[in-house]
């Protein structure tokens, strides 16, 4: 148990040194089986005396949705407990590295503003415009700028010029990461990046009458 902390430990320190990095894909995922475990480890029953296995997955998740919570929780930087709203995420997921295309929502291209319209259509069963400004403006949304509020699946909004007040919109995680389009794609950021920073103008949550709906 001790060795599984310390690699724990290890790999979210190596996630730490590389933060302005996106990592796409995790070359592994965890299997929970004890079955599995004594064949590939070739253990006899009288060898299992003195160990103990854990089971991380009380909630018997699929493989899929398994690999999502792992794969996410170090993406991220936070523990796995932290990573449930595994809808969200399966949504996210197959988007991911999409290049950036204007007023577009296709593998082809994306604009973040349609993307999140979608994903909150589907994810929270909520209707918002297309457009950064009207989600500022929907009554859907409640607006709020203090930065130390956020939330997993808040709206955060930008303003890249005089001319367009509320100019680009992304999708507040967990730990300082945001799901957002540069001319990268769509991909997961970190939010105290300057870029960011500079541009931030405020932030919006579902509203407690909009999930009453």
């Amino acid at each position: 148990m001790k060795q599984a902390v310390l690699l724990f430990m290890i790999m979210h320190l190596c996630i730490e040194c590389h933060a302005q990095k996106y990592i796409s894909q995790i070359p592994f995922k965890y299997d929970y089986s004890l079955d599995l475990l004594k064949k590939q480890s070739k253990m006899k029953e009288v060898g299992l005396k003195n160990q103990s296995v854990v089971n991380d997955n009380s909630e018997n998740l699929s493989d899929d949705v398994l690999a999502l919570k792992e794969k996410y929780s170090i993406v991220l930087a936070v523990m796995p407990n932290k990573i449930t709203n595994y809808k969200l995420y399966a949504y996210i997921d197959p988007w991911l590295n999409t290049p950036y295309k204007e007023k577009s929502f296709s593998k082809k291209g994306i604009d973040c503003s349609y993307f999140l319209q979608s994903l909150y259509s589907d994810v929270y069963k909520t209707t918002l415009p297309k457009d950064p400004a009207g989600m500022w403006k929907s009554k859907s949304i409640q607006i709020f700028t203090g930065r130390s509020f956020l939330t997993e699946g808040d709206l955060v909004f930008f303003r890249y010029d005089k001319d367009h007040p509320i100019s680009d919109v992304g999708l507040y995680l967990h730990n300082d990461r945001i799901l957002a389009c540069t001319d990268k794609g769509l991909a997961i950021y970190n939010f105290n990046d300057e870029y960011f920073q500079l541009r931030y103008i405020g932030a919006g949550r579902i509203n407690e009458d909009a999930k009453k709906k």
